[in-house]
């Protein structure tokens, strides 16, 4: 079952996430409403400093199988830097930061999800992770990035 998240990047501008109406009893779900995240600020000599947002939850149920969540990302034309990563599960094993790159194959970011215990759903939570580099350019000269991301849910 996939669920995507649509994702704007703007360097010198917001990160702007919009989540898609699920339906109640779906084996993966995305809450946390729209985002905004400004990457606007940099310490003296150094790259522009990066976003965080904390504020996205994928809501994932029992399925009949070992299971994973796995994400990846379209994005024509991608200037800028995306990653996410799971930083709290009740469930599974959290896999490392994965980059969000146009083209991408699917990535896990949540293996090993058991397919005993409770069917009520288990919240996870992701960090997104938006930076930029001066050389990358800007949103005035590149454009924004708009990233679909896909969160898929399968048999590990």
């Amino acid at each position: 079952m996939t669920r995507p998240l649509f994702i704007r990047i703007l360097s010198g501008g917001a990160l702007l996430a919009s989540l898609a109406t699920l339906s109640p009893g779906q084996p993966i779900s995305i809450t946390g409403g729209n985002q905004t995240m400004t990457i606007t600020t940099a310490v003296a000599g150094a790259q522009p400093t990066a976003v965080i947002n904390t504020a996205v939850q994928l809501r994932i149920r029992r399925q009949a199988a070992v299971s994973k969540v796995t994400a990846q990302t379209s994005c024509p034309g991608q200037s800028f830097n995306l990653a996410v990563v799971v930083t709290s599960s009740p469930i599974g094993t959290i896999a490392p930061s994965v980059d969000l790159t146009d083209g991408m194959l699917a990535a896990d970011i949540l293996t090993s999800i058991p397919s005993t215990g409770p069917a009520s759903p288990k919240t996870v939570l992701l960090r997104y992770t938006a930076s930029a580099t001066f050389a990358q350019g800007n949103t005035t000269e590149m454009g924004s990035d708009v990233h679909t991301i896909t969160y898929t849910i399968i048999a590990q």
